[in-house]
C-alpha cells in the first residue's frame, strides 16, 4: 500500500493537482471538518485524552461551528477500533417514534421524481420530521464505556465557541442561504440565522448562547438533561405542540445499540465496516467484490473504461441496497449473501464491459449530503471514524426555542408507502449510507476514512480504497481525486474529470451530468509501520488534519542550577 505518484498518473485518463497539503505526526492525528473541531480534539490529547476523548470533544464542537450539518438532537455511526485491536460499531442512528405508522404521511406521487415527497413537506421540514435523536447518547456513552477524560472537560470547547463565539465560515453563510426561505417560517431559528432578514455574514461573530447553556447542562448532569430530563421535557413540549409524533417518552426509551462490523477482503486487503442498518459497510464490499474482477489499475485512474465499470457497480449495489437493507430488527438483510464472492461473480457477468446496463433501483432514497465525519487515531492504538448528521442541512429548520437545538429531519428517510423495506413502523432505525471504514494489510491497521455525503458518501468511500490499493495514490491524492456517481439514473461525474473523458461515458450509455463535487469532504488517516500517521482532508469541505508529534522531555533532563541561588 505504498504511495507512488508516478504509478497512477502513468496510466490516468483524468489528472489532477491536490488542493490541500497532509499532515504527518507520530503521537496522534485528528480530521474534522472545520479547522476548531480539529483544535479541540488536539487539545484533549494534549492534556491526556485519547482518541475517543478527542472525537467526541470535536463532535460537540462541531454540533457548534457546523450547526447546519451535526447537533446533540441529530444521529450517527462510530466505528471504533480500540486499544487491544478489537472492532466494534456504536449505533447512534434515529429511531421513528412509537407513534409513527406506516401511512403517517400522505405520498404525493408513487412515481420517481416525487416518490418520498409528502403533502405538506410534513417529513421534511417542521416539527413533523424529527425522529428520537441518537448523537448525544452515542457520543456520552462512548466517552464513558472509552474515554479518559470527564465530560465536562470534553465538552468545554463547544462551550466556549458557543458563548464566545466563532468566526462564521462562508461554507456556513451559504448553507444559511441555500435554506433561508425555509429557516424564516420559524421563528426562533429565523432570529439566530437570519438576523435583521439576512443570513448571518461570513465573517461575522456567531455566538449561540442558549446552545451553551445547554451544553452546560449536558457537561454537569450528563446526557439524562435531554433524555428523560429539563430539557427533554422543554424538546418534547414544543415539538408535540407543533405537531411532531415525537414524545417525550421517545427520549426516556430511546437507547443506542452494539453492533459487530461486517468484514470482506479487496485484493488482499481487509476492508472492516459498519453493518445495517448502515448500509455503506455491506455495499462498499459488494462494490469492490464486483470490481474485483476487473484490472481497475491497468485500465487507469478517471479513464473511460474504468468510470464505466464503477458506475455499473454502483447501479447493481444500489438496486440491492433499496431492495433489502433496512433495521435488521424489522427487516432481514442477507448481508453474507451480498458480501460473497460468489454473488459477486454472479452479478459481474451482468457487466458490459463497454455497455451501460439498467440496474435501476426501484426508488431513490431522501439522504441529504449535509453530513459531517471525524477520523482521530492516537499513539496507543484507538482509532475512532465516526459521521454524524441532522440529515437536511438544519435538519428539520427549526429551533426549539431557549435551547439553542436544531433537531433532525430523519422522518424524511423513510418510505412513505407502506409495505417496503424503508416503510415507517415505530421505532424503527432509519437506514444510512455512513460509511466509516478501517482498512488491513496484512493483519496492521492501514488506513482510516469515511467522509460526509449522504447517498453519494458510501460510493466515494469505495473509491477511495479503489485509489488507495489500485492506483496507490498519496492519502491526500485518494481524498481529493475527482468522483463519480449514480443510483441507476444520471451519472454524476465531477468537473475535474476532462469533458473529453466525460463525453467517451457517455458514448457507453450513461446519462452524464457534469457537477461540482460528489459528496463531502473526506477524513483519513494512513498508518504506516515505523508508527508515524499522516493525516488528509480535502478541498470538499473546511477540513483540517492536526497531527501531535513531540513529547515530554528525556528523563533526567533539568536546568543547570541558577547562578543567582545561594549555596
Amino acid at each position: 500500500m505504498t504511495s507512488s505518484t508516478a504509478h497512477w498518473r502513468e496510466r490516468a485518463g483524468t489528472s489532477f493537482s491536490c488542493e490541500k497539503q497532509s499532515t504527518v505526526a507520530s503521537g496522534a492525528m485528528v480530521v474534522t471538518n472545520h479547522p476548531l473541531a480539529s483544535a479541540a480534539g488536539m487539545e484533549m490529547l494534549a492534556i491526556g485524552g485519547n482518541a475517543i476523548d478527542a472525537a467526541v470533544a470535536a463532535l460537540f464542537t462541531l454540533s457548534v461551528v457546523e450547526p447546519m450539518m451535526v447537533g446533540i438532537f441529530g444521529g450517527g455511526t462510530a466505528l471504533l477500533r480500540l486499544a487491544d485491536g478489537s472492532v466494534t460499531v456504536l449505533d447512534g442512528l434515529s429511531t421513528a417514534p412509537k407513534a409513527a405508522r406506516p401511512d403517517s404521511y400522505t405520498p404525493v406521487s408513487d412515481t420517481w421524481p416525487g416518490y418520498m415527497e409528502v403533502a405538506g413537506r410534513a417529513n421534511a421540514i417542521g416539527a413533523s420530521a424529527v425522529a428520537a435523536p441518537g448523537s448525544l447518547k452515542g457520543w456520552c456513552e462512548a466517552l464513558e464505556r472509552h474515554g479518559r477524560l470527564d465530560l465536562a472537560t470534553v465538552i468545554d470547547p463547544a462551550i466556549r465557541h458557543a458563548s464566545r463565539g466563532f468566526r462564521a465560515s462562508p461554507f456556513l453563510s451559504d448553507c444559511i442561504k441555500s435554506v433561508a426561505q425555509d429557516l424564516a417560517l420559524d421563528p426562533a431559528i429565523a432570529a439566530l440565522l437570519l438576523p435583521g432578514g439576512s443570513a448571518v455574514a461570513s465573517g461575522s461573530l456567531f455566538v449561540q448562547a442558549e446552545l451553551a447553556d445547554t451544553l452546560r447542562a449536558i457537561a454537569k448532569e450528563g446526557p439524562g438533561v435531554l433524555y428523560g430530563g429539563a430539557i427533554g421535557a422543554i424538546a418534547a413540549e414544543h415539538l408535540e405542540k407543533n405537531g411532531s409524533l415525537l414524545t417525550a417518552a421517545d427520549l426516556v426509551e430511546y437507547r443506542t445499540v452494539d453492533r459487530q462490523p461486517v468484514r470482506g477482503t479487496y485484493r488482499g486487503v481487509e476492508i472492516v465496516g459498519a453493518p445495517p442498518p448502515t448500509s455503506g459497510g455491506v455495499h462498499i464490499v459488494q462494490m469492490l467484490n464486483l470490481l474485483e474482477g476487473f484490472d481497475i489499475a491497468g485500465l487507469g485512474f478517471g479513464t473511460a473504461e474504468t468510470l464505466h465499470l464503477i458506475l455499473e457497480a454502483m447501479k447493481i449495489a444500489a438496486a440491492d441496497r433499496l431492495a433489502a437493507t433496512a433495521d435488521p430488527a424489522f427487516v432481514t438483510t442477507p448481508v453474507e449473501r451480498l458480501m460473497s464472492k460468489d454473488y459477486a461473480d454472479l452479478r459481474r457477468s451482468e457487466i458490459r464491459p463497454t455497455a451501460a446496463s439498467q440496474f435501476a433501483a426501484r426508488i431513490l432514497q431522501n439522504e441529504s449530503p449535509n453530513t459531517t465525519h471525524v477520523t482521530v487515531a492516537d499513539r496507543e492504538g484507538n482509532v475512532v471514524a465516526s459521521t454524524q448528521t441532522l440529515n437536511s442541512v438544519f435538519g428539520a429548520r427549526i429551533l426549539i426555542p431557549g435551547t439553542g437545538i436544531v433537531p433532525n429531519n430523519y422522518m424524511y428517510l423513510f418510505d412513505p408507502h407502506p409495505g417496503n423495506a424503508l416503510s415507517l413502523a415505530p421505532g424503527k432505525r432509519l437506514t444510512s449510507t455512513q460509511s466509516p471504514l478501517l482498512a488491513y494489510r496484512d493483519g496492521r491497521l492501514a488506513y482510516a476514512l469515511g467522509l460526509p455525503g449522504g447517498m453519494r458518501l458510501y460510493g466515494a468511500a469505495m473509491q477511495a480504497i479503489l485509489n488507495l490499493v489500485d492506483h496507490r495514490m498519496s492519502l491526500q491524492e485518494a481524498v481529493e481525486a475527482p468522483r463519480i456517481w449514480t443510483q441507476g439514473q444520471e451519472a454524476e461525474i465531477e468537473k475535474g474529470v476532462p469533458e473529453t473523458v466525460r463525453a467517451a461515458v457517455a458514448g457507453f450509455g450513461h446519462e452524464v451530468v457534469a457537477v461540482p463535487h460528489v459528496a463531502g469532504g473526506m477524513c483519513a488517516i494512513e498508518f504506516h509501520p515505523d508508527g508515524e500517521m499522516t493525516g488528509a482532508a480535502c478541498w470538499r469541505a473546511d477540513g483540517v488534519a492536526a497531527g501531535l508529534s513531540g513529547g515530554q522531555a528525556r528523563p533526567g533532563t533539568r536546568f543547570y542550577p541558577d547562578p543567582t541561588r545561594r549555596s
